[in-house]
């Protein structure tokens, strides 16, 4: 069986934002920028990897939301405990550099864990958790 992961969604806040982040600090492409209904849903990728993206969405965009669900999607976003994603790289010093010097949020700084990895931690313009990690056999 073949079975690939082709998109992931992230909910933004902040279309303009979030766009500024994934592109210009974080590098990724611009696969698609579609506004419907007043809303907006931004699809980015690593460069080189045009079969893997993230979608950023309007949070509550499905109509089968209620307020109540609405409201408390709001206030987890707002903590930055609703959503995540976790990349990888060969570089997570010098992607670290890049985000900070960006003027990301930084959650935390590049550290060895024991389970094999460095890695580091920040949030995207609507809180969600962005951990960068590589495994220690690929550090130089």
């Amino acid at each position: 069986m073949d079975i690939t992961i082709h998109a992931s969604f992230l909910p933004h806040t902040d279309p303009d934002a979030s766009l500024a982040f994934y592109r210009d600090i974080l590098g990724f492409e611009v696969r698609n920028d579609v506004g419907y209904g007043g809303m907006r849903w931004i699809t980015v990728g690593p460069a080189g990897q045009p079969g893997t993206s993230i979608v950023l969405e309007p949070p509550a965009a499905d109509p089968g939301i209620t307020d109540e669900e609405r409201h408390t999607i709001a206030e987890m976003i707002a903590k930055g405990t609703y959503a995540r994603v976790l990349l990888a790289t060969t570089d997570v010093d010098g992607i670290f550099d890049r985000l900070q010097a960006g003027g990301a949020e930084v959650v935390q700084e590049p550290t060895d864990q024991a389970y094999g990895v460095r890695d580091c931690a920040f949030r995207d313009p609507a809180g969600n958790l962005i951990r960068i990690q590589e495994p220690f056999q690929q550090q130089r």
